[in-house]
C-alpha cells in the first residue's frame, strides 16, 4: 500500500540577520479521518527534556509501517524535536531549553489564550512577532486543529505521571492506564502553557470554564526525569503511546480495553511543595516513590559544612506519595525540593496556574 506520511517542516525565521530555524513535522494520514479522533503529540518543547524525543522517535517507527499497511485511521501529526530555538542555547556547555535566553520567557508559557474559532488568526502577520513567540503560535496553530493534544515532558528526578485538566477526567485515566503513570495530577486550566492553553481554548467553544470536553484531550506528560533517556524506556513509553492510540480507535487494534487506572489522582492544591529553607548541601533521606507520613525526615540542608549544629532538617508537611526530586546537591533560599503528592490541601497556598515558573 502507498505510505500516506508527510513530511513537512515549520521554518521560524530567526531575530537577528541570517538565522533561521527549522521544525520537522510527520503527518500520518488516517483512512478513515474525519470520523476518527485526530491527534497532535510533540515533544521537547522544553528542549532540554529529551525522554519525549527518544520515546517519539520510537513510536514514529512503529507508525511508519502502520502506515505503509493502512493500519491507521486517525490523522496523526507529530513534532518530535518542537523547540530548535531553545536546543541552541547553551551556557558553560549546559542546554538552557527551558527559558529563552534573551527575552527570559518560560518555552511552555504565554500561550494565547483564545478561543478555537479564531485559530486562524494565530498566523496572521506572523512577521511582527519574536522567533520564540511565532514558534509557539505555529505549534498551538496544529494543536488546535487536533481532538487529541499530548505534550510530552519531563521533571528532574520524577516518577512518570501526568498534568490533567479535571475537565477530561475520568475519560482519560485510558492514557494514565496506557502509559502506567504513578500519579496524575489534576490541573484547573488556569495557566498559559501549552496544553491549558489548548483546552481554555476549546472551553471558549463550549460556554467557558467549566465546560465539558468530551472525547478531547489536552494533557502533559512527565515522562519520568531528565536522566531517563534510554532504548528500553523509550519503547516502553512508545508502546504505551501506542496502546492509548489503540484504545481510542487511531491506529488498528480494535479499540483495545486497558485495564482500568488505579494510580491517584491529587488536585494541585493538594500538592506540597516542599522548599529549602535556606541554602546548603542538600542531603536527601527519601526518594521517589517513597510515601512519608507528617513529620518525616525528607532532607537535611548543610549550610556551614563542619559545624553540624547549624544543619537544617526538612520534614514532610503531611502523608503522602514523593513524586518528584531535585537532581541538584545544592540549593538556594526557597529553591524546590520535591513535589509530593496528598490526601489534604497544603496549607502553604497556591496560586493559580502552574506549580512552577
Amino acid at each position: 500500500m502507498e505510505a500516506r506520511v508527510k513530511q513537512d517542516v515549520i521554518v521560524i525565521p530567526g531575530d537577528t540577520p541570517e538565522v533561521s530555524w527549522r521544525v520537522p513535522v510527520l503527518e500520518f494520514a488516517g483512512k478513515h479521518a474525519g470520523s476518527m479522533p485526530k491527534v497532535y503529540i510533540q515533544a521537547a518543547l522544553h528542549a532540554n527534556e529529551r525522554p519525549g524525543v527518544a520515546t517519539l522517535h520510537r513510536l514514529c517507527a512503529r507508525l511508519r509501517a502502520a502506515d505503509a499497511a493502512g493500519a491507521i485511521h486517525g490523522d496523526i501529526t507529530i513534532v518530535p524535536q518542537a523547540n530548535p530555538i531553545g536546543a541552541a542555547q547553551s551556557h558553560f556547555g549546559d542546554m538552557q531549553g527551558r527559558f529563552d535566553l534573551g527575552s527570559r520567557g518560560n518555552y511552555n508559557r504565554d500561550f494565547p489564550l483564545i478561543s478555537a474559532s479564531v485559530r486562524d488568526d494565530l498566523l496572521v502577520d506572523l512577521d511582527r512577532f519574536t522567533a520564540p513567540e511565532r514558534l509557539k503560535r505555529e505549534l498551538f496553530y496544529r494543536a488546535l486543529g487536533a481532538d487529541l493534544v499530548l505534550d510530552l515532558h519531563c521533571d528532574d528526578e520524577s516518577l512518570p505521571y501526568a498534568y490533567i485538566d479535571s475537565a477530561f477526567w475520568p475519560e482519560a485515566s485510558d492514557l494514565a492506564s496506557a502509559l502506567q503513570v504513578d500519579a496524575v495530577f489534576l490541573s484547573d486550566g488556569e495557566s498559559s502553557a501549552f496544553e491549558e492553553a489548548v483546552s481554555y481554548a476549546w472551553k471558549q467553544e463550549q460556554g467557558g470554564r467549566g465546560a465539558s470536553l468530551p472525547g478531547r484531550l489536552s494533557v502533559t506528560v512527565e515522562l519520568r526525569g531528565r536522566r531517563d533517556v534510554g532504548p528500553d524506556v523509550a519503547q516502553r513509553d512508545a508502546d504505551g503511546l501506542w496502546a492509548f492510540l489503540e484504545a481510542r480507535g487511531v491506529v488498528d487494534g480494535g479499540s483495545l480495553a486497558l485495564p482500568p487506572y488505579s494510580g491517584p489522582a491529587f488536585a494541585l492544591d493538594t500538592i506540597e511543595m516542599i522548599k529549602a529553607p535556606g541554602p546548603g548541601t542538600i542531603l536527601f533521606h527519601r526518594d521517589i516513590g517513597d510515601r512519608v507520613e507528617a513529620g518525616d525526615l525528607l532532607a537535611v540542608l548543610v549550610p556551614r559544612p563542619g559545624f553540624p549544629e547549624d544543619d537544617v532538617e526538612v520534614r514532610a508537611p503531611q502523608a503522602g506519595l514523593v513524586v518528584t526530586r531535585s537532581s541538584a546537591r545544592f540549593a538556594r533560599r526557597r529553591d524546590d525540593l520535591m513535589k509530593i503528592g496528598c490526601a489534604e490541601i497544603t496549607g502553604a497556598g497556591r496560586r493559580a496556574g502552574t506549580l512552577e515558573d
